[in-house]
C-alpha cells in the first residue's frame, strides 16, 4: 500500500529538456512528486534549505560549481540529505569520486525508467543505489585506488574535469569562486601528478579515460 504523502523530489540538470522528462515519468506514479527544478548546483543549494525535498536528483556536468562539489556543499549543510547522481558518465572514476562525496546512489542516464524510479523510493527508505549499467563497468576496474586518476586530490579531479571539459583556468576559477592564480596552481599539481605536459595532453588524457568524448 502506498503512503498517502508523496516522495518529494528536486530535479537539477541544465538541460530544460532533461528535467521535463524526468518530471513526467516520475509523476507517472502515484508515490513520487516534482516539487522543485534547478538548472545548477549553485540554485539548488539556495533552494533546498528552504523546500527540503525528501530526495534530490543530480546531473554532474553542469555550469558553475558543478555537481560534485554541490555534492559536498549540501551535505555539509544537511548531512542527512539524500542525493541521486544521474549522469552520462558510467566509468570509472566518476561512480566512485561520487559516491565517497556523499551521494546515496548512481545512476546512467541510459538506465532503464524503472531504475530512477526504484532508486527514489530506495534511497527515501534510507538505502543505496547503483544502476547495473554502472556496476558493470565499475568491476572492469576494481578498486578506483588502482586507477590514473586515484593520485588527485578531490579539488585537483573536480579540476581536472573541468578542464577536460573546455573551460579555462579563468572560467573555473569563476565558477568555482578561486583565485585564478589557486586554480592555475591545481593544473600544474595536474600535469606533475599525471606527467602531462598541456592542457591539450589533458583533454587527450581524459579522452583515452573515457572521461569526455572525443
Amino acid at each position: 500500500m502506498l503512503n498517502t504523502k508523496p516522495i518529494t523530489v528536486m530535479l537539477v540538470d541544465d538541460h530544460e529538456i532533461v528535467r521535463v522528462g524526468f518530471k513526467r515519468l516520475l509523476e507517472t506514479t502515484e508515490d513520487i512528486t516534482v516539487i522543485a527544478e534547478a538548472s545548477s548546483g549553485e540554485k539548488a543549494y539556495c533552494m533546498i534549505e528552504k523546500l527540503k525535498p525528501d530526495v534530490i536528483i543530480m546531473d554532474i556536468a553542469m555550469p558553475g560549481i558543478g555537481g560534485l562539489e554541490a555534492i559536498k556543499r549540501i551535505l555539509k549543510r544537511n548531512e542527512n540529505a539524500k542525493i541521486i547522481v544521474l549522469t552520462v558518465y558510467e566509468t570509472e572514476p566518476f561512480p566512485t569520486r561520487i559516491l565517497e562525496a556523499g551521494a546515496r546512489a548512481y545512476l546512467s542516464k541510459r538506465c532503464a525508467p524503472q531504475e530512477l524510479i526504484q532508486a527514489v523510493r530506495k534511497i527515501h527508505k534510507g538505502g543505496t543505489f547503483i544502476t547495473a549499467r554502472v556496476i558493470k563497468e565499475m568491476r572492469k576496474t576494481p578498486g578506483s585506488k588502482n586507477t590514473a586518476l586515484s593520485c588527485l586530490t578531490a579539488r585537483e579531479f573536480q579540476v581536472f574535469s573541468m578542464l577536460a571539459n573546455g573551460q579555462t583556468p579563468m572560467e573555473i576559477g569563476d565558477n568555482m569562486s578561486l583565485n585564478h592564480k589557486t586554480i592555475h596552481s591545481h593544473r600544474a599539481n595536474i600535469m606533475k601528478k599525471l606527467k602531462l605536459e598541456t592542457t591539450a595532453c589533458i583533454v587527450h588524457f581524459a579522452i583515452l579515460q573515457g572521461i569526455v568524448e572525443a
